[in-house]
């Protein structure tokens, strides 16, 4: 797993010239990454998400594109369109943004629900389909998709089942004081992005991901991973729990997890680490608990502390 590990060192130092103090949220970016899988960001405008995105980016040496959610765009804006070429007699296919290796889909729910599926369809599957004719998309293929948790006007909030699709969730916050100063002397000649150089090849991603399948999840540490998604599905705040995706994207982080570490075998706290970025969004709160202030994550939290684990496997795991 060094190969891994080696890979985001380059990438969280190269990323970290221009994302200051948000060492945690590149790595979760780097377990999507790893895990072919995609990113919600929610927050507030101004806290630096485009720049997370085009820094990942540059430094794989990958392509960028950046779309813009709003209501009047159409699924075609989003996946591509035939136009017909007078001359030769046919239809020519021009690529929507999907076409790219790390697309940042900006405010995704200002966009309408059809928009939405088009783009999710996308994430899903890894293809469009436009005229009949499908076509695969580039890999790596990472969406990055953001949404302001505090303007809810005119937007269409992502159904259940479509947040589902995001690999996991997680949020940028403001910078500590010590971090929004370096920032502006970093800012005092040029923005750090300008001068910002690519490390490494996005081709070696797909490579680095079946890597992650080596990493070794022993039975006592599945089994936790069963009994604390079962009891999304159990306890009395949550209206609906994480799904059998869940269970598959927390056993798949947690081995992207460990293999960022250095290690080839998961611990329960790889685990317990990625209970809130991946099973959050996957879980539906009661409308009467919600009014009380009740969260997701703070309910998540809770079960990570009552979900036992069989002590005397886990020599088995350290061993």
């Amino acid at each position: 797993m060094n190969q891994i590990q080696t890979f985001a060192q380059q990438i969280q130092n190269n990323v970290e010239k221009v994302i200051i103090g948000k060492r945690e949220v590149i790595d979760l970016l780097l377990v999507a990454l790893l895990c072919e899988g995609h990113v919600l960001l929610e927050d507030v405008p101004g806290v630096g998400k485009t720049m997370l995105a085009r820094a990942l980016a540059i430094s794989l040496g990958s392509q960028f594109k950046r779309l813009q959610c709003t209501p009047d765009l159409l699924p075609n804006d989003v996946t591509g369109v035939s136009v017909f070429d007078q001359k030769s007699g046919a239809f020519n296919f021009i690529p929507g943004p999907t076409f790219t290796h790390i697309l940042l889909a900006d405010e995704i729910n200002r966009a309408t629900p059809r928009t939405q599926s088009a783009l999710l369809e996308a994430m899903g599957e890894r293809q469009v389909t436009v005229d009949g004719v499908t076509r695969p998309l580039p890999r790596p293929f990472l969406v990055i998709a953001t949404q302001n948790p505090i303007e809810y006007e005119g937007t269409f909030p992502l159904p259940e089942a479509q947040l589902d699709r995001f690999f996991l969730k997680t949020t940028l916050g403001y910078l500590d004081e010590a971090s929004e100063g370096q920032m502006l002397l970093n800012l005092g000649q040029e923005h750090p992005i300008d001068a910002l150089q690519p490390i490494l090849s996005g081709d070696v991603v797909p490579e680095l991901a079946q890597q992650v399948w080596q990493v070794h999840v022993d039975e006592t540490v599945r089994q936790y991973i069963i009994r604390l998604v079962a009891m999304t599905r159990q306890h009395k705040d949550f209206l609906l729990g994480a799904s059998p995706r869940g269970s598959l994207a927390l056993y798949r982080g947690s081995q992207a997890w460990a293999a960022l570490q250095g290690r080839d075998y998961v611990l329960p706290d790889d685990v317990k680490r990625l209970v809130i970025p991946i099973l959050s969004h996957r879980c539906l709160v009661h409308p009467e608990s919600s009014l009380r202030g009740v969260r997701a994550s703070q309910i998540l939290q809770q079960l990570i502390g009552e979900t036992p684990l069989e002590i005397g496997r886990l020599g088995m795991v350290n061993g």
